[in-house]
């Protein structure tokens, strides 16, 4: 059975959220070190910070492809922008931290050039920010596809 998409689409940026039971320095760690984001998403290596470049392994993608990411904002344990350029686009991707009480919330919001583009995007961050979830859990990691295709509809019509 296929996970439910949680992320909506307003305008032309991707939204979606995920709240762990963690402090916010803990859930951080797991969005920017590179130890713990290749668990979920792929390592980076580098010299990481604000106007700085890295180079990015996506370790889940058919032949782990490297990229150039560009780290546009980076504030402790609240806040980062990176961008970077592929086959596939040009992707710019905000993570907002925000800790109430025990819990921890994480905003990601992508910019589409192209509202459509969420039809395949939209499932394929779904498919990391549960991997992440997964991760921190112990959980099994989830299949990218029990995602897409049975999620593009979701996104394309209006998530």
């Amino acid at each position: 059975m296929s996970p439910k998409p949680t992320g909506h689409v307003l305008g032309n940026d991707l939204i979606l959220t995920r709240t762990f039971r963690a402090p916010i320095d803990d859930v951080w760690m797991s969005v920017t070190k590179s130890d713990r984001t290749a668990l979920w998403f792929g390592r980076w290596e580098g010299d990481a910070g604000p106007g700085k470049t890295v180079r990015l392994q996506l370790t889940h993608e058919k032949d782990q492809p490297w990229s150039n990411v560009t780290i546009e904002e980076c504030e402790a344990p609240r806040r980062l922008v990176v961008s970077m350029k592929d086959d596939y686009g040009d992707w710019r991707l905000e993570l907002t931290l925000t800790q109430a009480g025990d819990t921890t919330e994480l905003r990601f919001v992508q910019r589409l050039s192209d509202r459509q583009l969420a039809g395949d995007v939209g499932p394929g961050w779904e498919y990391y920010l549960d991997m992440l979830v997964a991760t921190r859990e112990g959980k099994a990691l989830p299949s990218f596809a029990d995602y897409y295709p049975s999620q593009k509809a979701y996104y394309l019509d209006g998530a």
